[in-house]
C-alpha cells in the first residue's frame, strides 16, 4: 500500500513542480491545446453518428420488437462510444506527447536537473527520437485497444460487466497512461518499450497510484490539457524512483541505474537495439 500512496504523491509533486516553473507549464499547454481541438471535433462527429454505426453493425436486430430493439442498440451505442472515449483518452496522451516532444523532453530534463544535477540523454537526433516515440506509442495503443475489445465483450456479462469490468478497465488504462508519460524520461535513458513495461510491472501499485487518479482527472473536460505538463514532471519523478535514482546521484551514477533493467541481456543504453 505504501507504493500506492507514493504513486499518488508523485502526481501531486509533478503539479507542484510546474506550479513553481510557470514558464515550463505555459509551454507545456500548447501541444495539449492543439491536440484537444482535433479530438473535440472527432468526438463530436462520433457522438452524432454512433447510432448509425450501431444500426449498420446489427442488421440482424432490425426485426426485433419494442422495447428490446431500443434497449439492445442503446446499450451497444453506449458501450461503443465509451470504448471510443477510452481509446481517445489513451491516444490523446500519446498524440500530445508526440506533438509536444521537444517541450516535454525539455521539461523532463529540467526535472532531472533539479532532482539530481544531471539529465541523461539518448544522444539521438530529434527526428530519430520522434520516430521511436511514434512507433512505441503505436505499440502501446495496440495493446490498450486489445484490452478495450476484451472489456467491451465482458461488458455484456450481467452485473460483472457493469461493476468489476469498469474498475479493472480503469486500472489497465492507468497503467498504460503511466507508461506513455514515463516514456519521456525513460526513453532518454535508452530503455526500450519491452524493458519499460517490465519495469512498470515490477511495481504495479506505484504505477496504479499514479495512473488511476490521472485517468479520473482526464475524464473532466479540459483537465487533461492543464495537468499534462505536471503529469510529465510527476512521471519523471516516478521513473527516477523505478530506477533507484536519488537526488545525490551524479550523471554517471544515474546512467548506471538503468543497468540490468528487465532481466538479463539489457545492460544499459549502449545495448539498446532500436
Amino acid at each position: 500500500m505504501r507504493d500506492l500512496v507514493t504513486g499518488m504523491s508523485y502526481l501531486v509533486k509533478g503539479q507542484r513542480w510546474v506550479g513553481r516553473n510557470r514558464r515550463r507549464w505555459g509551454l507545456g499547454l500548447l501541444p495539449g491545446l492543439i491536440t484537444l481541438a482535433g479530438y473535440a471535433a472527432a468526438m463530436t462527429v462520433l457522438a452524432l453518428r454512433s447510432d448509425d454505426v450501431v444500426d449498420w453493425a446489427t442488421p440482424f436486430a432490425d426485426g426485433w420488437g419494442s422495447p428490446w430493439l431500443g434497449l439492445f442498440r442503446g446499450a451497444l451505442t453506449a458501450l461503443f462510444f465509451g470504448g471510443c472515449l477510452l481509446l481517445a483518452m489513451l491516444s490523446f496522451t500519446a498524440v500530445t506527447l508526440l506533438v509536444g516532444q521537444p517541450f516535454y523532453e525539455a521539461l523532463s530534463e529540467r526535472v532531472d536537473l533539479t532532482e539530481g544535477g544531471s539529465a541523461p540523454s539518448s544522444g539521438l537526433p530529434l527526428w530519430r527520437e520522434l520516430w521511436i516515440s511514434a512507433r512505441e506509442s503505436l505499440a502501446v495503443l495496440v495493446r490498450a485497444s486489445l484490452w478495450g475489445v476484451l472489456f467491451f465483450a465482458l461488458g455484456f456479462v450481467p452485473f460483472v460487466g457493469q461493476t468489476v469490468v469498469p474498475a479493472i478497465g480503469f486500472c489497465v488504462s492507468g497503467f498504460f497512461l503511466t507508461e506513455e508519460l514515463s516514456a519521456v524520461a525513460l526513453q532518454r535513458r535508452g530503455i526500450p518499450l519491452r524493458q519499460r513495461l517490465e519495469l512498470l510491472r515490477s511495481r504495479k501499485l506505484l504505477v496504479l497510484g499514479f495512473g488511476v487518479p490521472l485517468i479520473l482527472l482526464f475524464l473532466v473536460p479540459l483537465v487533461a490539457v492543464f495537468v499534462m505538463p505536471g503529469a510529465v514532471a510527476g512521471a519523471t519523478l516516478l521513473a527516477r524512483d523505478l530506477l533507484g535514482e536519488t537526488a545525490e546521484e551524479s550523471g554517471d551514477e544515474a546512467e548506471s541505474a538503468t543497468e540490468n533493467v528487465g532481466g538479463a541481456g539489457f545492460t544499459g543504453p549502449s545495448d539498446v537495439r532500436w
